[in-house]
């Protein structure tokens, strides 16, 4: 793709079209000054404040980008920003425009943003404090920042404009979204996860929602110094890694589910073959035998999709000693239990929900839709002989993680399974905005702690606490 598509949106022929299908108009349906509309039902804002400099930015980058050298390498940042930087300041003094030494600045980053990297939000995602980045629509960015939202002063163009970025993000993965199909999951290339939705869904204009990978390894160090959890939890779920339990992190959205599994799965040995299986690649494993898996979308014709499922059953066939699950949404939950029932210890997978008892739930709704017809005490026979640990993560009231429940699976009991805390996280007060609680141990040593023994691990002395009431 030449650069001026590349920056302009155009696309060759026989391409998926850009989102919003062709003659897509946005807010701004006039020439680039014009302004987008006042506050309404569905802009949700009001118009923002014109940027005086637009036009003349504007006219810098279509210059720059007529006059760029089509042979440049555009994997090559430094030798292409050396020559924007160039022309840029060129242009500048040969028209003899007027502009502050800071506004001069200002406008050649956001220049080198558009063409080099994904438009306005670029400052957002260089910028180590945002967690998150939300664009609802051309007018309204919205970051995280401390587990708090927060409106930016960032805005786009029109609805094109953010469609443009749209383009640029999928493109590069193979990825579409169009009229037929107006919404998709993408990564950037630092493994930053992106959701997009398009109108006519997304009635504010397109919709860009981006997790952001934090480009520092949270290590265990990390989330004992934050209060997301306790030594002596860090150290017992390790010893659960190493004793080849099989795992599921439950939790909200934004609870930090993939952040703990990255940490969990770095105290796999090193020796050992892993298979990550995920819809967009964001894991980050440290060991060095490692095959990493990712779904693929269905094309244009709607065929060629490759599921969760596909890859879970794929997987074991090519002799795994742990199977990593990035998410599981679906009947690959059935798939992956039995993969658990069947001697492949040590799984590891994350999956939405608020509570232990609650994923249990989610997790026999996901095995009915796998299209098997089973009863409901074979689905939890499944479950309750697979699992062996819950760990439930939460983001709370003042936008902090905890660890709230590290829970053993003990079997079936009747016609339930039956659940028992080993560790858990009591709130004692709101002051401030602050949660204020403990993380603790029960007292209550989990049934499955002879596999430590087995595994030849010691955990240190009193780390379930007092058992004297629990002991067993």
């Amino acid at each position: 793709m030449s650069l001026l598509r590349r920056i302009e949106g155009q696309r060759p022929a026989g391409t998926p079209e850009a989102p919003g299908g062709p003659g897509a108009k946005g807010p701004d349906d006039g020439p680039i000054g014009s302004q987008p509309p006042a506050a309404g039902p569905l802009t949700q804002t009001a118009a923002p404040a014109r940027d005086t400099n637009r036009d003349l930015r504007q006219t810098l980058q279509t210059r720059i980008i007529n006059n760029l050298d089509p042979r440049l390498n555009l994997s090559d940042i430094k030798a292409v920003r050396a020559e924007i930087d160039n022309m840029f300041n060129r242009f500048i003094d040969e028209d003899g425009t007027v502009i502050t030494r800071v506004e001069r600045q200002r406008m050649l980053e956001q220049i080198v943003d558009e063409i080099l990297g994904f438009g306005p939000i670029q400052p957002l995602l260089n910028d180590d404090s945002v967690t998150e980045v939300m664009v609802n629509g051309p007018f309204r960015v919205y970051v995280e920042r401390k587990g708090k939202l927060q409106l930016s002063d960032v805005t786009f163009q029109n609805d094109e404009h953010v469609s443009r970025v749209i383009e640029r993000i999928i493109a590069p993965i193979g990825r579409r979204v169009d009229e037929s199909k107006p919404f998709e999951d993408a990564r950037l290339p630092d493994g930053s996860r992106v959701n997009i939705i398009i109108p006519p869904l997304a009635l504010n204009g397109p919709v860009i929602t981006i997790r952001k990978f934090p480009k520092y390894r949270i290590q265990v160090a990390d989330y004992v110094k934050f209060g997301t959890a306790t030594a002596e939890m860090m150290e017992f779920l390790r010893a659960c890694v190493e004793a080849r339990l099989n795992m599921f992190i439950s939790g909200g959205t934004g609870s930090g589910k993939t952040t703990l599994l990255n940490i969990m799965s770095g105290f796999i040995p090193e020796d050992e073959r892993i298979i990550t299986i995920e819809d967009a690649a964001e894991l980050r494993l440290v060991q060095d035998h490692v095959v990493r898996l990712e779904s693929r979308a269905a094309n244009i014709e709607g065929k060629g999709a490759i599921t969760i499922m596909d890859l879970v059953k794929n997987s074991l066939r090519m002799r795994p000693e742990r199977i990593i699950v990035g998410e599981i949404r679906g009947g690959e939950a059935l798939s992956m239990l039995q993969a658990m029932n069947t001697g492949h210890d040590g799984s590891l997978s994350t999956g939405h929900a608020n509570a232990p008892r609650d994923m249990l739930s989610r997790l026999e709704t996901m095995c009915l839709m796998a299209g098997i017809d089973l009863p409901s005490r074979a689905i939890k026979e499944q479950i309750a002989s697979a699992l062996d640990v819950i760990v439930q993560i939460s983001r709370l009231k003042d936008g902090s993680r905890r660890i709230t429940h590290i829970t053993e699976v003990q079997g079936m009991e009747g016609e339930q399974i039956v659940l028992q805390d080993v560790f858990i996280f009591e709130q004692t007060a709101f002051v401030d905005g602050k949660v204020i609680g403990k993380l603790r141990p029960t007292g209550i040593r989990p049934k499955f702690s002879e596999k430590f023994e087995a595994a030849g691990i010691r955990l240190p002395q009193g780390v379930f606490g007092d058992m004297s009431a629990g002991l067993r």
